[in-house]
């Protein structure tokens, strides 16, 4: 005898069937955490503009970003176990390889640092780097990349580690006030807070590397920058879940790759503009060649980063560093 039911009932059966299926589905997506060292930073947009343009449930993915102030302290948050991968600069991955901790970049996003050292108009005086001895310099962090570029301009400018202070000031408001209330004569920060310094008044570019060229004048060699790193270990243990995001990111960076300053920033949370979205547009059209349009490391890369290091780092220097191990583009170019 078959059994047939009702109208009612059949709706009812088949609303729940679609509720599990749903659930099942949402389920099934791979819960990854990333850590931002500042995700407002233009630098680190990637990552925000890959949530904002869906890529990442694309892919499968249910990933959560997170905000830290500094890179070493999302570095840190890694290596503890807390997220999976951290959006900040490659040269941690050599500098960890010193300390015996290995990670590597998956997703290269630039090929320059897009910082700048800015300096107090309220110092005239300071002219170049080497004015700086005896003064302090802001960066978001010790042990963060803007310290480690803090220390080789300055021990390249033939001032010696001991003969200037950095200061964590961190970025945006708190970097601004420090310069304002002369805590620090001059500072590394990257836009939306250059263009906001710039625009009042408060400081003047002193050394600028926002493109490859003027990067390769001040560090003598293309500086990749901006990366999606992870522990080495976790890479080889979670393969498909880092080329889903090898995939998304891939696609954020031929987006920025293909479309107006004007256009990727309609995609970004309001509150980046910082109440200016004209200029962080302006910022963005001017620095957005920084970013790989593949996601693949520049060649010549690494090396410039380990000379870097090299000259003024007692972690690194001396030490034999495999270059091979801080990073791969096996996922980038396989990205669909």
């Amino acid at each position: 005898m078959k059994f047939k039911l009702a109208p009612t009932r059949l709706f009812q059966a088949l609303s729940l069937a679609a509720v599990v299926v749903a659930s099942s589905a949402a389920l099934a997506a791979d819960k990854v955490t990333i850590i931002i060292g500042g995700y407002e930073k233009q630098i680190y947009l990637p990552a925000k503009l890959t949530e904002g343009l869906g890529y990442f449930k694309a892919e499968g993915l249910d990933v959560e970003l997170l905000n830290e102030a500094s890179g070493v302290d999302a570095e840190n948050e890694m290596l503890a176990g807390a997220v999976q991968g951290v959006v900040g600069f490659y040269d941690h991955c050599v500098d960890l390889q010193s300390k015996g901790k290995f990670v590597q970049s998956v997703v290269q996003f630039s090929q320059a640092p897009g910082e700048v050292e800015l300096v107090s108009t309220k110092h005239p005086e300071i002219k170049s780097m080497a004015d700086l001895r005896g003064k302090s310099l802001g960066v978001t962090g010790l042990g963060s990349s803007t310290n480690f570029l803090s220390q080789y301009l300055m021990v390249k400018s033939g001032v010696p580690l001991g003969e200037f202070s950095t200061i964590p000031v961190g970025a945006g408001t708190t970097f601004i006030m420090a310069m304002q209330q002369d805590k620090i004569q001059a500072g590394m920060t990257t836009e939306p807070t250059i263009s906001r310094m710039l625009k009042t008044g408060d400081a003047q570019i002193l050394v600028d590397m926002r493109t490859v060229e003027k990067t390769k004048a001040a560090l003598g060699g293309t500086y990749p920058a901006a990366s999606l790193y992870m522990s080495s270990d976790y890479v080889a243990k979670n393969k498909p879940i880092v080329q889903k995001l090898a995939n998304a990111f891939v696609k954020t960076l031929k987006f920025i790759n293909t479309h107006s300053a004007a256009e990727i920033a309609d995609k970004m949370p309001k509150d980046f503009y910082a109440g200016d979205k004209d200029g962080y547009v302006k910022a963005l059209a001017d620095g957005k060649a920084m970013f790989t349009p593949d996601g693949v490391m520049p060649a010549g890369g690494p090396e410039t980063v380990l000379a870097v290091l090299s000259a003024f780092s007692k972690n690194v220097k001396g030490k034999t560093i495999d270059l091979s191990k801080t990073y791969t583009t096996e996922f980038v170019k396989n990205a669909k």
